[in-house]
């Protein structure tokens, strides 16, 4: 793509991977403006966050490479939609993502309404990349690196949020973009990747959900024989297949329903149980990214993620009524979740068709 005179918006987060974004662009002679968006707590929170340092990482980039950066506040936008969106399927049950309602909400979406709109290309340090197909379409296609690849996080932005995605290091490895950013003398060159929700730092996610939804506790029953195990806090602060964090002995044991009715946790025990396991599933509401509104049951063998993993497995599709597929995956899958997003792809795990809500 020839980025010459086009006007280029690039989201500086303080990370290295968006800091090398904007050293690729400027190693091509263009000069970029670049932008940090404000999404954090608000201002009387306690919370550890890490968005004061973040900003200066920002600051002393755009600053190396005499960039102009503005700071866009989306703060309020997060935390009516993004934050709303999460809440609501946490209370139902369900186990969202707001990593994937961000970049369609804010990233995209609200940062395009107030600056991006003036703007033919958005920058991000996303590892994803794009093609063209032969009638000009444009694809999300995976990255090399199977391990950093976020199509996964971006499967539910609308079409003209991917035309006007740019991925500059979605063709390289990690490996490849913490060299660039040594070599270069970064300032964040060493800085840990970020981890979890996308702007709560160090904060915990059960506090997150806490502030919102409190706490309400109820019975933990083990599935196979009905016995009492215990006593959780909120059926909100656990998910499918989650193992980690439940404090019960006699162990270890895997969340593998949840009774929203009853507000009863069950739970079942040994080494991944079968009954952690499906393979077969539905999923709702398909988000396509086919370009020209082409038919995802064109695709009869897909592959697919129900979470971030380098991963991918083969399934083939059928469709049911009112606009549900069935998923008939090649092995079963561990933690299958009601709210997941099912990321499907073509055989060759390439091209990103799109994304549907899982639903049981």
């Amino acid at each position: 793509m020839n980025l010459q005179n086009r006007r280029i918006a690039v989201l500086l987060s303080g990370g290295v991977d968006s800091s090398v974004v904007l050293y690729e662009l400027v190693r091509q002679g263009l000069r970029p403006d670049c932008f940090y968006i404000k999404i954090g707590p608000d201002q009387d929170e306690e919370w550890d966050c890490s968005s004061e340092e973040d900003l200066e990482m920002a600051t002393a980039v755009s600053h190396k490479y005499g960039c102009k950066l503005e700071i866009v506040d989306c703060h309020r936008e997060y935390w009516d939609q993004v934050t709303a969106y999460t809440m609501d399927k946490v209370r139902a049950g369900l186990t969202p993502n707001p990593d994937v309602m961000c970049n369609r909400l804010i990233k995209f979406g609200a940062f395009d309404e107030k600056r991006g709109h003036d703007y033919d290309l958005i920058a991000t340090g996303h590892y994803a990349q794009t093609e063209r197909d032969e009638q000009g379409g444009k694809w999300l296609c995976t990255s090399p690196d199977p391990v950093k690849d976020q199509t996964d996080f971006l499967a539910q932005i609308y079409d003209w949020q991917l035309r006007k995605a740019l991925f500059p290091i979605g063709h390289m490895m990690k490996e490849e973009v913490r060299e660039i950013a040594e070599r270069e003398h970064l300032v964040n060159a060493k800085r840990k990747d970020s981890q979890g929700i996308c702007f709560l730092g160090k904060i915990n996610y059960n506090d997150y959900i806490r502030r919102f939804l409190g706490e309400q506790s109820g019975d933990v029953l083990e599935l196979e024989t009905g016995k009492r195990i215990g006593q959780h806090k909120g059926l909100w602060f656990h998910t499918i297949g989650q193992r980690h964090g439940l404090g019960f002995g006699g162990g270890p044991w895997f969340v593998v329903k949840k009774d929203m009715q009853q507000n009863i946790l069950y739970v079942s025990k040994g080494y991944d149980p079968q009954t952690a396991y499906k393979q077969e599933f539905l999923f709702k509401d398909f988000h396509s990214l086919i370009p020209g509104g082409g038919s995802l049951l064109s695709y009869p063998t897909v592959t697919f993620k129900i979470r971030h993993t380098p991963e991918f497995h083969q399934a083939k599709l059928q469709a049911q009524d009112d606009g549900i597929y069935k998923v008939n995956s090649e092995v079963p899958i561990h933690g299958v979740a009601p709210g997941q997003f099912c990321v499907l792809y073509d055989e060759a795990h390439h091209r990103c068709l799109g994304s549907g809500e899982i639903t049981l």
